[in-house]
């Protein structure tokens, strides 16, 4: 199993609906992968077009436990004084790209748009998100990392 981190670039929206009746939008993404949730900033009054140009590093194992290599981008619409509302969502599948950096090390998908989708799987606008996997450790190392023991019959 190998270790590393995902880099997750959010970059942009475009098209986003228009919610509340007065007021532009004010959208923010939470980002998730394997249970590690990140939130951008609050692009207020950038209404249906934001940007935010945060990066998020989650922690990734490839192979790792499940089947599950989803990022999940939830786009939402803050609201002051209500809950705040849901936008759409889009999904990236990242396991091809994960193992690609095991093998090379690291390996990036550059910034690119995907659907966003909403609630009724209608479309509602686009997202750009930029990838990179870097891997940091490779299980295989550990025994002469921990154990030692290569090193105990070594040459002198």
């Amino acid at each position: 199993m190998t270790a590393g981190l995902l880099e997750v670039l959010v970059v942009s929206a475009c098209g986003l609906p228009k919610l509340d009746f007065l007021n532009k939008i004010d959208p923010y993404v939470l980002v998730n992968y394997k249970g590690q949730e990140r939130k951008t900033r609050i692009a207020r009054g950038q209404g249906g077009n934001p940007e935010w140009n945060q990066k998020f590093t989650f922690r990734a194992e490839y192979p790792g436990s499940g089947s599950d290599y989803n990022i999940n981008l939830k786009i939402m619409d803050h609201d002051t004084f209500s809950s705040d509302d849901f936008i759409g969502e889009t999904m990236i599948h990242v396991e091809d790209l994960l193992a690609l950096g095991m093998d090379n090390g690291s390996y990036e998908m550059n910034s690119t748009k995907f659907r966003v989708i909403g609630s009724d799987q209608k479309y509602r606008g686009e997202i750009k998100v930029g990838v990179k996997f870097t891997k940091t450790s490779n299980d295989d190392d550990d025994e002469e990392e921990i154990g030692g023991w290569k090193d105990s019959y070594g040459d002198e």
